[in-house]
């Protein structure tokens, strides 16, 4: 009898488990990881391109963090294809947002980092020479990679005040979608774990929709520590939706224009 007692209990859990997974994919695609995907949907005046640190740090092999993001920089294809969403948002009408870190003088400053924080401190990276000054600026590690300019700097392109350490919580850029009446965010950017999925995290935590573009990122892969890999498991379970480069520009494409 206690044998099938258990056998009962474990036939019970397992319908209620079937009943709690379909309740949570119902009205959404089913997928193999088991959890499920709400979707994005590009609304005409509502979404916006944001992109994170599109900067020669990060993504020129001259830049003070190639030697830990480069590779992964290459195998994701990452500098074409932040190329790629411009280019597309661009020609789609779709506004383009740019959060940028910089560092000036004052603010190696700090009494306390964390860990990333002292080494891009101890390496100079993003430094300016002071917010009220370009002196320096072109070409340097902070500046945008060159073939980003022609979007970048064509006057449309909302670039935001700098975020400081990862998030958004230290710049405008919340406010700046607001202002554009933006709901609905597609991300990428640099780097992966840190930056991008800061914005992310914030930006969903404001109320915004986000999508996030996999291959559009990247980040830095020492040994034991796999920011990429750590990144994508966390885009996956919070952002509303995940899609590469490719999907994504069709998307982009096929979305109704008014």
């Amino acid at each position: 009898m206690r044998h099938l007692s258990t056998a009962r209990v474990q036939s019970a859990l397992c319908v209620a488990a079937a009943i709690m997974l379909a309740s949570l994919t119902a009205g959404t695609a089913a997928v193999a990881d088991g959890l499920p995907d709400p979707g994005f949907e590009i609304v005409q005046g509502q979404t916006a391109l944001v992109i994170t640190d599109p900067q020669n740090d990060f993504l020129s092999p001259k830049g003070v963090a190639w030697g830990v993001v480069g590779k992964n920089v290459v195998a994701n294809g990452t500098v074409g294809h932040i190329d790629d969403l411009f280019a597309t948002a661009k020609a789609s009408g779709m506004p383009v947002f740019v959060s940028p870190h910089y560092y000036y003088p004052t603010d190696h400053g700090w009494r306390f980092e964390g860990a990333l924080e002292t080494l891009m401190h101890k390496i100079g990276m993003f430094d300016r020479k002071g917010a009220l000054t370009t002196e320096g600026f072109a070409g340097s590690g902070a500046d945008w990679l060159e073939q980003y300019k022609r979007y970048i700097n064509d006057g449309q392109t909302i670039v935001t005040s700098p975020h400081k350490v990862y998030g958004p919580e230290t710049n405008d850029l919340v406010l700046q979608l607001r202002k554009r009446g933006v709901t609905k965010v597609i991300l990428a950017g640099m780097s992966a774990n840190l930056c991008t999925e800061s914005h992310m995290r914030e930006l969903v935590e404001q109320g915004f929709e986000v999508m996030v573009v996999s291959d559009a990122t990247a980040a830095a892969q020492l040994p034991g520590l796999d920011g990429y890999g750590a990144a994508l498991a966390n885009f996956r379970m919070i952002a509303s939706h995940v899609a590469d480069t490719r999907t994504t520009l069709e998307m982009i494409r096929s979305a109704p224009r008014s």
